[in-house]
């Protein structure tokens, strides 16, 4: 089940649980949330690269799964995207060969977001944050 912790105007987080679930619960309220502020356009592509980050985490890490969205105020042009997890090792971008079965994430991440990177999890928060920005339309 998933938990609404903070959803206020430009920001709109929730917690999953280690769970299989997660990945198609975080896709529907990501995509919902972004039709709620508008910003429709950029839906495929976020729940995609949502999908990447929730299910390494689900791979790699136990524990609650935090995805946060943060529109952007004034003349900032781009959505961060973020997904927390509590292991703290930061995922690693490598060429997958063409027949692994897996390895593509972070590839997708970096090659379909503006920018993206990884920092220790929020204060008071052990783990690491990935996050992303994706080019606002328009």
């Amino acid at each position: 089940m998933i938990g609404v912790i903070d959803i206020e105007g430009d920001c709109a987080e929730w917690d999953f649980p280690a769970d299989p679930g997660a990945v198609r619960t975080a896709r529907a309220v990501v995509r919902k949330q972004l039709g709620a502020w508008g910003l429709g356009a950029l839906g495929d592509i976020t729940v995609l690269l949502v999908s990447e980050l929730v299910t390494n985490s689900l791979r790699h890490a136990s524990g609650p799964i935090g995805v946060r969205l943060v529109r952007p105020a004034g003349p900032a042009d781009a959505l961060l995207v973020e997904v927390s997890d509590p292991l703290p090792d930061p995922p690693l971008q490598r060429d997958a060969a063409p027949d692994d079965e897996g390895g593509r994430g972070i590839q997708l991440v970096a090659r379909s977001s503006r920018r993206w990177g990884t920092r220790q999890g929020r204060t008071g928060k052990t783990g690491k944050t990935v996050w992303f920005e994706l080019v606002l339309p328009g």
